[in-house]
């Protein structure tokens, strides 16, 4: 099969396409011939040598696929459309994906559209509410809500009737923020976004944050959280050392709680993917919650897109086609 390979870590430039063994699927796993992908960025930290793929888990980047049954498994039948998360494997022409993370494609989305849903919504489905908690009525403070996983995050919030806040630091991605149902998008490049959500709130702050950034933001977010309120953190794209004053912790009850879905055990991102689509298929499939891509590149254009999320040019999914 052909696949985007590298041979030793480095920049996008280290990407090539090339020639790679077929995957042999387990028998409680189904053969998919991937359609579509999508970059996301522990593609990019692997690519770095900065994320090793799990134990047993495929070298091949890519963390989500979208595409047709091709050796079937379980319920599954072979020409079944579904798209999934997987531990590594998905730019590539064929993946194996465990049964209980295929999910559905719905007729009214295309691959490249289905492509961009697995890692994004699902990772913000677990940080929202299996981690999160997050009940109808709170308040959420979503940060980077133009990325994929933000974007996901708003739709989902505001679906399950959360009051929504969400950081963006371009006039464009604080537009798409409001459109996909934030009540309030903060310039984080312009003012302070913690002054900002104790404004709205009338000083109450808000009860959950999904945050992406990491160490630069930890001041301003635990000043922005709510009596008993819970910090998710998802990423580190600020870093993750520096000083850090633990005191609002205790004196908030606060709960701070790190999660990687790629490393979450089968078993439980089984369960979460059987929860998603519990709550989300239906409202996909009549377009209440939808998939944000930005551009869609032919997959031999892996580095091209890397270097687009490294620069954070984009808002939503950078999404592959293969032919």
């Amino acid at each position: 099969m052909r696949a985007i390979l590298f041979d030793a870590p480095g920049g996008p430039e280290v990407l090539y396409y090339g020639n790679a063994p077929d995957p042999v699927a387990g028998p409680d796993e189904l053969l998919v011939r991937v359609r579509a992908t999508a970059a996301n960025r522990a593609d990019l930290l692997q690519r770095r040598g900065a994320y090793a793929p799990p134990s047993g888990a495929s070298p091949i980047l890519g963390l989500e696929l979208a595409g047709e049954v091709v050796a079937p498994a379980g319920p599954w039948r072979a020409g079944d459309r579904v798209m999934a998360v997987v531990t590594g494997g998905g730019y590539a022409e064929l993946a194996a994906v465990p049964v209980g993370m295929a999910m559905p494609i719905p007729e009214n989305l295309s691959f490249e559209q289905a492509a961009a849903i697995p890692e994004a919504f699902l990772t913000a489905y677990l940080n929202l509410f299996t981690l999160g908690r997050l009940q109808t009525g709170e308040t959420v403070l979503i940060h980077a809500g133009a990325s994929g996983v933000g974007s996901a995050a708003i739709q989902l919030a505001h679906a399950a009737g959360a009051r929504v806040f969400a950081t963006a630091g371009s006039a464009e991605k604080l537009a798409l923020c409001r459109e996909l149902g934030a009540d309030a998008a903060i310039n984080y490049r312009e003012e302070s976004f913690a002054e900002r959500v104790l404004e709205i709130t009338g000083g109450q702050g808000a009860n959950l944050v999904l945050d992406f950034v990491g160490a630069p933001y930890w001041q301003q977010n635990m000043a922005a959280l709510a009596l008993d309120g819970r910090l998710q953190l998802i990423g580190f794209l600020g870093g993750s050392a520096g000083q850090l004053d633990l005191g609002p912790i205790m004196a908030k009850r606060l709960t701070v709680t790190g999660a990687t879905l790629r490393r979450t055990p089968l078993a439980r991102k089984t369960a979460l993917t059987a929860e998603f689509i519990a709550f989300a298929l239906d409202r996909l499939a009549r377009g209440e919650l939808r998939p944000v891509i930005d551009t869609i590149y032919p997959l031999d254009a892996a580095a091209e897109a890397h270097r687009a999320m490294e620069a954070n040019r984009n808002a939503g999914k950078l999404v592959f086609r293969i032919d």
